[in-house]
C-alpha cells in the first residue's frame, strides 16, 4: 500500500536533519530551475517524507534568492499532498516568548523582489485569481498544536506572520508599525511559499519557533543573527521532537 506523501521544507537552524541519514536522494529538473537543495526521502510507518532545505544545505541562499517555485513544484511533482515547513520569526507581541512555537494562521506579504506565482501571464485565456483568505491548513496546525499540548512545549494556537524581504531585519519603526498592522510574527520566508502551495492547491502549515523580539522594545538588545541562530539551536529539538511525534502517528 502506497503511503501518504508529505513534504518537510527545513528553514534557518534546520538545514540538516538526522532525518537524512540512509535517505534517497531526488535531484528534480523543474520549469523553474534548480531548487534549493536536493530532496531527501525518508519512510516512517504513515508516511514518505520528502525533506528540502529552504537556504541550502550550507545556508547558501539569501531569502530573495530562495527558489520557492522551484521547490514547491519539485515537491508537488514527487506527490506531496501536505507542506509543513519551519521557520525562525520574530515576535511583535509580549506573550510570544522566545522559544515559543506558533502555528500562523494569516500571513501579510511585505516582499518586494519575490517570484510568488506560477501564473505570471494569462496567455491560455484562463485568468488565475488564486483565493488566499484562509493560507495555512487549520487540520495540520491543530494536530501539531495537540502533540506540543501532549509535549508541554509552550505554542500558539495561531497568529498572523508578516514576510519582509531581507536579507536586512527591521528598523524600530517598521517594528512598531507591523505591530498596528496586526502583525504577532515577523520573517523573511514564510508568505512567498505559502502562496505558491495554495496556488498547487497543497494543504502548507508553518512551524514558527520565536527566537526574538525583532527591535520594537527598547529594554532588550535588537535582533541580531547571532542571537536568532543561539535561540533556535537551544530549542531546535522541540520541532524535531513534534516532526518525528506527528510522522510517527
Amino acid at each position: 500500500m502506497q503511503k501518504n506523501r508529505i513534504a518537510l521544507i527545513g528553514g534557518s537552524g534546520l538545514e540538516k536533519l538526522e532525518l537524512q541519514k540512509n535517505a534517497e536522494v531526488f535531484q528534480i529538473d523543474t520549469p523553474y530551475g534548480k531548487t534549493s537543495s536536493p530532496i531527501f526521502k525518508s519512510v516512517f510507518p504513515n508516511w514518505e517524507v520528502y525533506f528540502l532545505s529552504r537556504h541550502g544545505l550550507k545556508h547558501e541562499h539569501s531569502p530573495t534568492h530562495v527558489n520557492n517555485r522551484a521547490n514547491v513544484w519539485a515537491l508537488k511533482h514527487l506527490g506531496c499532498t501536505k507542506i509543513i515547513a519551519t521557520t525562525a520569526v520574530g515576535s511583535l507581541r509580549d506573550e510570544i516568548k522566545p522559544g515559543d512555537l506558533v502555528f500562523p494562521d494569516q500571513f501579510i506579504d511585505f516582499t518586494r523582489f519575490r517570484n510568488n506565482t506560477f501564473f505570471d501571464n494569462f496567455e491560455s485565456g484562463e485568468p488565475k485569481h488564486v483565493s488566499m483568505a484562509d493560507p495555512f491548513d487549520a487540520d495540520i496546525s491543530l494536530k501539531l498544536g495537540q502533540i506540543c499540548k501532549d509535549l508541554k512545549f509552550d505554542y500558539h494556537p495561531k497568529g498572523t506572520i508578516l514576510t519582509i524581504e531581507g536579507p536586512r531585519f527591521s528598523t524600530r519603526a517598521e517594528s512598531k508599525m507591523f505591530r498596528v498592522w496586526g502583525a504577532d510574527l515577523i520573517n523573511m520566508s514564510t508568505a512567498p511559499e505559502a502562496m505558491l502551495a495554495n496556488e498547487l492547491e497543497i494543504p502548507y502549515t508553518a512551524i514558527a519557533m520565536s527566537t526574538d523580539y525583532d527591535c520594537w522594545k527598547t529594554d532588550i538588545e535588537a535582533v541580531s543573527m547571532e542571537a536568532v541562530f543561539a535561540v533556535f539551536k537551544a530549542n531546535a529539538q522541540k520541532i524535531i521532537l513534534l516532526l518525528e511525534t506527528y510522522f510517527k502517528n
